[in-house]
């Protein structure tokens, strides 16, 4: 979520509620000569690699997983404060083999197979995505925001209780601080399926017919499975890449925190200030997602890149697992924040979500409809492939102001953890290393898009994503 490896800048995520981009071009080339496709000039060889190319890939793909593994067991209550972290840390981390459980693993599969049955079954309408390069539109059926609320529903009664004699006595909550208590090995059943889900997408890649990522085309196996070959692989109308942004990882996290937090109910008999901000805060930024996920389907995740190992880890494994890190340390080390800081804290939440939600939602009811009452007074900059760039509102202030909102939510859930650790800050310092390489990414694409235009619309809009300021 999003994203994953990914920002949900764009509007979660996971990136929702953004325009359909080119794939971008990097300055490192691949080596392997273009051949003609089985579609011909439908699936042209890529000639260009980015983050690092093969070596990249492979350093992301085998590696990425550790990380997660490391930080997972990296804040627990006896090694994320004090002197003997890191080298208790580093011991730790040859436990990682025999961190895979069969118990763990079938818990992920119910879940996904959960996810899968209520995406299935539940009604919601079906739009269309945006066209193809073919001239083909893909349909998608829309019910995630119902089926968050039912896997929360489900959630807290679908757990059979036992009488005594053994017969059936009722129903009632699932255990949730098994999250706590398995965290690792659920992090690494995660890790096992997101491999054998990348193995599955780049096998069915290559059938006959099926419509490749302009960015994912290379020829070079390691770096193709990593950046996902296949543009939108399916089973049938069931759209893998568009169910795992959204659904497991991505609810998967909050039900993770919702577990830390009847884990620290457990252990201390209450619930701390923070861990309920945290919790309400990113229960926010999830049935957003969920709420507003007609917006997904004009994101770059959806549009323009491959199904391949970087979404499936990222949208499987580390949003719920690094997302959740600040739930995970509250756990045990309630920082004791005063009442004025929770307060400001809340206040930079604000700023932060509204700035993001209506930056997005503008953009959003723009591409919709133009002259719609609640756009039509914003200022545009027309351009010569015949459509308009706003230079006011939202978007007159920052050229990624939603980017700026994303961050400055992501800052305010790390301060729930006070100041006595710098690992719940990771996700904030990742985040913002992401963002700036998703803004050089985009510079990149729309000067490519737009040309002369888009120096014209830098000059209205100089600012990146602090207004008066960068």
């Amino acid at each position: 979520m999003p994203v994953t490896l990914r920002s949900r800048g764009e509007g979660g995520t996971p990136a929702k509620g953004t325009p359909a981009r080119a794939a971008p071009a990097s300055p490192a080339r691949a080596k392997a000569p273009p051949v003609a496709s089985d579609n011909g000039v439908v699936n042209p060889r890529t000639e260009h690699f980015e983050f690092g190319g093969p070596p990249g890939a492979l350093a992301v793909v085998v590696c990425l997983p550790l990380l997660v593994f490391a930080l997972a067991i990296g804040c627990d209550s006896t090694y994320c404060i004090g002197p003997d972290s890191p080298a208790g840390l580093l011991a730790r981390l040859s436990t990682l083999r025999s961190s895979f459980k069969l118990e763990a693993m079938c818990v992920l599969l119910a879940w996904m197979g959960l996810q899968v049955v209520l995406a299935i079954v539940l009604p919601g309408p079906w739009v269309d995505g945006v066209k193809l390069r073919t001239g083909a539109t893909l349909k998608y059926k829309l019910n995630g925001h119902l089926s968050f609320w039912l896997s929360m529903l489900l959630m807290g009664h679908a757990w059979p209780r036992f009488a005594p004699d053994g017969s059936l006595a009722g129903f009632g909550p699932v255990p949730m601080a098994y999250a706590y208590d398995h965290f690792a090995e659920l992090a690494v059943a995660t890790a096992v399926l997101s491999y054998a889900l990348s193995v599955y997408l780049y096998a069915s890649s290559f059938r006959k017919g099926a419509l490749l990522a302009e960015g994912g085309n290379t020829g070079v196996a390691i770096y193709d499975f990593f950046i996902g070959r296949e543009l939108n692989p399916r089973l049938g109308w069931f759209d893998l890449k568009s169910f795992c942004e959204l659904r497991p990882g991505l609810v998967g996290w909050v039900m993770l925190n919702i577990g830390m937090m009847m884990k620290q109910h457990e252990l201390h008999g209450r619930v701390s200030g923070p861990m309920i901000a945290i919790n309400a805060f990113q229960f926010l930024y999830v049935w957003d997602a969920q709420y507003f996920e007609r917006a997904i389907l004009t994101t770059m995740d959806i549009t323009t890149d491959g199904f391949g190992f970087m979404l499936a880890f990222g949208d499987l494994g580390w949003v719920p697992f690094v997302y959740s890190l600040q739930a995970r340390f509250l756990v045990d080390h309630d920082p004791q924040l005063p009442t004025w800081a929770l307060i400001a804290i809340v206040a930079l939440q604000t700023v932060g979500y509204c700035t993001f939600r209506g930056a997005n939602l503008q953009k959003d009811l723009f591409r919709t409809d133009p002259t719609g009452e609640a756009v039509r007074h914003l200022k545009v900059l027309p351009t010569k492939r015949g459509t308009k760039l706003i230079i006011s509102g939202w978007w007159g202030m920052a050229r990624k102001i939603n980017y700026t909102g994303d961050w400055l939510m992501s800052l305010s859930w790390c301060l729930t953890t006070g100041f006595v650790s710098p690992l719940p800050y990771f996700y904030c310092a990742y985040f913002g290393v992401l963002l700036v390489h998703r803004a050089v990414r985009d510079e990149h694409m729309c000067r490519a898009k737009y040309g002369d235009d888009w120096d014209a619309f830098k000059k209205h809009v100089p600012y990146v994503f602090f207004p008066y300021i960068i």
